[in-house]
């Protein structure tokens, strides 16, 4: 029976090592979606610390779209809640593509912090009408649209829009339902009145304010309140009434309180106003030395307005404006300009580090990674090949076995065979078929040609005869040879015994058999160069053209 063992199994191996492949991979997958879970849910306790998680995660080895997603998402929403730069935020586009129409909240909230990236970088604009498209999602619980509205408001604010925001700003103030956040709402919406000239709505939601906060016992807030009214009622041209409303500021909080500068700011505009340009000097030089005072260095945005307010009284005395006060007013402009443009420069020059370094770490563990998979590669080769080898290996001895089953079978055939030289034998199909097993017995020990398979050999050859120390018993081969092919090597002898060798007989009677050049050299115990050079004697000696075949000459001349 036929045992060979199948290619398959080294297939089967390949297979079970690709399914461990895929396992361990599905286990590090595992492991990202566990540790950027944990992220996620510290991120409502404590931002920076989800983020210190995050950014031990190299977005490089994550290969599942949902988690890349999550990951970018929570990355982006965490500087959003910590107020950091979003220079290098740009992934949160895709990553909000993802989950538009899967998750609402991780939706709105991933788009949330898209429209924050974009107002990062300067596109206002985009920022909140990505904003108003979210507020408009159906089926979207409140508390996620109160944060939207929130953000919307707030760069409406930015934009000075007015009529545009007052929708929005009301619906937030609606939906808000902590007292604090509802006075955030109103304030909101008390600017989105005076941006859109709507004075008489402004204060009207101002004194609702003021009595709110003045009820809650909230001075702070109760004094920012009537400082703010005082400014609106100045807008309005109602600048006695702003005057009183400053004292009676200063009478509650003294002449030293924080906002001292601000509150003398305001009186030199009522009396500019007015056409007080004495008193309306007083007051700004009052209002300089104290934001000098109560904000040292950090009174450039106060000293923006002041600027302008001093050019104005001068040309109120004058009659003309100086160039000198003009560029002074360009230059304070530009300082401040160039110092939110060094800041967001400096932010971005920060995340582009962070990117290198982020790219140097991925550059590294690519190396490695490249380094171990090679490794791998070359230890499952090494594993592939002595599988294989072990393979081929088995079946060469299964099939020697099977051999030496097959010869010691012909060898038992043979010992009750007639002889080839008996003449007595009446039946010659069974004899043909007894040569015909020799030849094939020959044939398998060419092919095969071990140790085991030649004593076989030669066992069989001195059955009848003497092998000489050979394989065969040559006389008996050719008489063999003159059975089956009508006495070919007597009329080759005959012809050609004084020029051939007997070593260039019997590789004319191996050829003619079909032994290849190999099996010629096992049976007639030589190299197989050796052969091809008696080959190259056989047609000098007989005439033989270069192309021909020499048993098929030596065919065609018997027939002649």
């Amino acid at each position: 029976m036929n045992r060979r063992i199948q290619p398959e199994r080294l297939l089967y191996f390949l297979v079970a090592a690709a399914t461990c492949l895929w396992a361990s991979c599905s286990r590090s997958m595992s492991d990202y979606d566990r540790k950027i879970g944990d992220a996620e849910k510290v991120m409502r306790s404590n931002t920076d610390s989800a983020l210190s998680m995050l950014e031990a995660i190299d977005p490089a080895d994550i290969t599942v779209d949902s988690l890349r997603a999550k990951y970018h998402y929570l990355k982006a929403y965490g500087h959003m809640r910590g107020n950091r730069s979003m220079i290098g935020d740009s992934l949160v586009a895709p990553a909000h593509q993802y989950y538009s129409g899967r998750d609402v909240t991780r939706d709105i909230r991933s788009g949330m912090a898209l429209a924050w990236y974009r107002f990062w970088i300067g596109d206002t604009p985009h920022a909140i009408s990505m904003l108003d498209s979210l507020a408009d999602l159906p089926d979207v619980p409140d508390s996620l649209i109160v944060q939207t509205l929130r953000m919307r408001v707030l760069l409406g604010a930015s934009e000075y829009q007015g009529r545009e925001m007052l929708t929005v700003a009301k619906r937030l103030e609606s939906l808000e339902t902590d007292s604090l956040r509802k006075i955030e709402a109103g304030y909101m919406l008390l600017s989105a009145y005076e941006y859109a000239g709507e004075l008489d709505s402004a204060l009207c939601i101002l004194d609702g304010l003021i009595a709110f906060a003045r009820d809650k016992g909230w001075g702070d807030k109760h004094f920012l309140f009537e400082m703010e009214k005082s400014q609106l009622m100045t807008e309005q041209g109602r600048n006695a009434e702003s005057d009183a409303l400053i004292t009676d500021l200063f009478r509650k909080a003294g002449p030293d309180n924080g906002a001292a500068d601000l509150l003398h700011f305001q009186y030199a505009i009522n009396a500019l106003n007015t056409g007080d340009i004495s008193r309306a000097t007083r007051h700004l030089a009052i209002a300089d030395s104290l934001a000098f005072r109560l904000r040292g260095n950090d009174d450039a945005y106060f000293r923006s307005y002041s600027n302008l307010l001093h050019a104005i009284i001068d040309f109120r005395r004058n009659g003309c404006i100086k160039l000198a006060q003009i560029n002074g007013l360009n230059n304070r402009q530009n300082e401040r300009f160039n110092r939110m443009q060094a800041s967001q420069w400096e932010s971005e020059r920060a995340a582009l580090r962070q990117q290198n370094r982020a790219l140097a770490l991925k550059a590294e563990s690519g190396h490695k990674t490249v380094i171990i998979l090679i490794i791998g590669i070359a230890a499952l080769l090494t594993v592939v090949v002595a599988l294989w080898s072990i393979v081929k290996r088995r079946q060469r001895e299964r099939e020697n076995e099977e051999r030496i089953e097959a010869l010691q079978k012909m060898l038992d055939d043979y010992k009750t065979a007639p002889s080839v030289s008996d003449p007595e034998t009446p039946d010659s199909q069974t004899l043909r078929s007894v040569l015909l097993k020799h030849l094939g017995i020959i044939r398998m020990v060419a092919e095969t040609p071990t140790e085991q398979n030649r004593e076989m050999l030669r066992k069989i050859s001195s059955i009848d005869g003497e092998t000489n120390g050979g394989l065969v018993d040559w006389e008996n081969l050719f008489k063999i040879i003159d059975n089956l092919y009508s006495g070919f090597y007597s009329t080759l002898h005959e012809r050609y015994g004084d020029v051939l060798s007997p070593k260039e007989e019997q590789i004319i009677v191996l050829g003619l058999a079909g032994f290849s050049t190999k099996e010629i050299s096992v049976i007639t115990a030589q190299t197989t160069s050796a052969v091809y050079v008696r080959k190259s004697s056989i047609r000098k000696k007989l005439g033989v053209p270069g192309k021909e075949d020499i048993v098929r000459f030596l065919l065609e001349r018997r027939e002649d």
